[in-house]
């Protein structure tokens, strides 16, 4: 495990199994979110998100978390684990919730400064509308990288799966 890429649902806490699978091996960690936002909530282009991207996944060593789905298929091509935190929208919708109440107005560790935690009802459309818009893509990029590419592909479905998975790293 020396390239892993963590997805799912907003709220499952990729950023935070990124952080504690990172303290166990020693891999960096690349938050997309971080090379996506800019202070004041502003984006770079596509083509400047692209290069940083594409500069991340030539290094040898890293753990990447971030769904940016237009890149997905590029990640798992260079990839050797994918991570889907397959979560209900209940439980990702309540870890945002909890997120918001607990950072709210602050910067967190996996963003970029001048972007502070912020109730955002279209995120939470986002969240609700995951397992029908993004869920079957997800599934049928992780079984094409691991028939295609010999990717290790691990679907956790509850935080307590998660938290087993990480006694075995």
């Amino acid at each position: 495990m020396e390239r892993v890429v963590i997805i799912g649902c907003g709220g499952s806490g990729k950023s935070t199994l990124a952080r504690r699978l990172s303290e166990k091996t020693g891999l960096p960690v690349v938050h997309l979110d971080k090379l996506w936002w800019r202070s004041g909530w502003t984006n770079p282009t596509r083509e400047e998100f692209d290069q940083t991207l594409s500069e991340e996944l030539e290094k040898l060593r890293w753990i990447m978390d971030g769904n940016y789905n237009r890149t997905l298929p590029q990640r798992m091509d260079k990839c050797d684990t994918a991570i889907f935190l397959d979560y209900s929208r209940w439980i990702c919708l309540w870890g945002m919730l909890k997120r918001v109440l607990t950072h709210y107005g602050q910067v967190r560790p996996d963003m970029p400064q001048g972007c502070p935690e912020r109730f955002d009802p279209e995120f939470i459309r986002w969240i609700w509308d995951f397992q029908k818009n993004v869920r079957p893509r997800n599934y049928e990029l992780l079984t094409q990288a691991e028939r295609e590419h010999g990717v290790r592909v691990v679907v956790l479905k509850t935080r307590r799966e998660a938290e087993r998975f990480l006694r075995t790293v």
